[in-house]
């Protein structure tokens, strides 16, 4: 059983973890407003853009492009996008079992954030470039992402390029997802909210170039894989935050509840010494 003087100082302990992890959550409550207005904002236009890909891919005629070229998988790279920090519960766990599926011999890995580059130091996988974004992501920082990953393709160091991130879904839902980045075409396993299914395909109007192809998806392609990336940032950074939000308020909860069960108990042992002092009293009276 422990003394008085031990449950108080796990009592005090406790609180000023309570206090920590309290001030933690209010810091990414309000981190996350930020962050999830910004990836909401966003997904309109990168729909739009995505459609705009699809028709005009499906419509180039004989036209080719390097970044549609579709080749045998050899080697792939991953650009795998985590955390910059922990204490976020289960999300960077969860989205590290999905990225440790790939076979190392043949996947080099493109990291954003530190939680991601030490997951590929920490397993011996090869690492092609590591980044790093702020917790307000900046098209820059999207910009040398997409240009490395463009890279590797386009030398033909790899044959595949795929990206691994978290997609905010809401603040108790953050989805962990393996997209197809390059070559370009139909991103499997992201739904495109809010287009009809034929529009997801490709659309079946007709479409016009002007002044050619080469330059509209010239121009096109580029920005679509850099705004592809920032997109995927954004998304990437309010689910960490939410997540943070979340763990820090399940554990203030948890140590208010162990908070209430140690007073409680040293409250009973504080009322049996009493007890015990009061008999002693009234039996040295009696003799």
């Amino acid at each position: 059983m422990h003394s008085p003087r031990e449950l108080r100082r796990r009592i005090h302990s406790i609180s000023n973890t309570s206090q920590i992890t309290r001030a933690m959550q209010m810091v990414a409550a309000s981190k996350l407003r930020k962050a999830q207005e910004r990836a909401l904002a966003g997904r309109p236009f990168v729909q739009l853009l995505y459609r705009i890909q699809r028709e005009a891919t499906t419509h180039m005629g004989d036209f080719t492009h390097p970044l549609l070229e579709k080749r045998e998988v050899k080697k792939r790279a991953v650009v795998l996008i985590g955390a910059d920090k922990g204490l976020c519960g289960a999300l960077n766990s969860n989205l590290f079992r999905l990225a440790a599926e790939f076979d190392p011999r043949t996947t080099v890995f493109i990291t954003a954030g530190r939680k991601a580059a030490q997951f590929v130091a920490r397993t011996h996988r090869q690492s092609a470039a590591e980044f790093e974004y702020a917790d307000s992501p900046r098209y820059p920082e999207a910009r040398a992402i997409a240009a490395c990953a463009r890279d590797l393709f386009l030398k033909r160091e790899v044959d595949q390029v795929q990206v691994m991130a978290t997609r905010f879904v809401n603040t108790l839902t953050q989805q962990p997802l393996c997209l197809d980045y390059l070559p370009v075409g139909e991103v499997k396993g992201l739904k495109i909210d809010g287009l009809p299914p034929e529009e997801e395909k490709g659309g079946r109007t007709e479409a016009v170039f002007e002044p050619s192809p080469e330059v509209v998806l010239g121009y096109l392609l580029s920005h679509y894989l850099e705004i592809y990336i920032y997109q995927v940032l954004l998304n990437a950074k309010a689910s960490e935050q939410s997540a943070r939000m979340v763990s820090m308020k399940n554990a203030t909860d948890n140590a208010d509840s162990l908070i209430g069960t140690l007073n409680l108990e040293y409250n009973k042992l504080r009322q049996g010494n009493i007890t015990k002092e009061l008999l002693e009293i009234a039996g040295g009276q009696s003799d």
